[in-house]
């Protein structure tokens, strides 16, 4: 979305539809075999935390500790999410 400059380049523009298209298709191919909750949990917390490490790799946004214990704690949730909808 940042390079797409508020959608006036239209490659970027273009490979990010794409791209939210092939996410939410493999969403939707998900959810045959895993509950709405852990699937949607999984694809949100993976997102949101893959855009954090690229933006600080890639646009040089700081990383910084609470950044990082939040991004854990999405982890763990989605990992509670999936551990205790599993009827544990």
């Amino acid at each position: 979305m940042k390079l797409s400059e508020g959608f006036t380049k239209w490659v970027p523009s273009a490979g990010m539809f794409a791209l939210y298209l092939v996410s939410l298709g493999l969403l939707t191919l998900a959810l045959r075999g895993i509950p709405v909750s852990i699937a949607y949990a999984a694809w949100a917390g993976l997102g949101t935390g893959l855009i954090a490490v690229i933006a600080a790799f890639y646009f040089d946004e700081p990383f910084t500790a609470p950044k990082t214990v939040c991004l854990a704690m999405i982890v763990l949730g989605v990992a509670g999410l999936n551990y205790w909808g599993a009827g544990h």
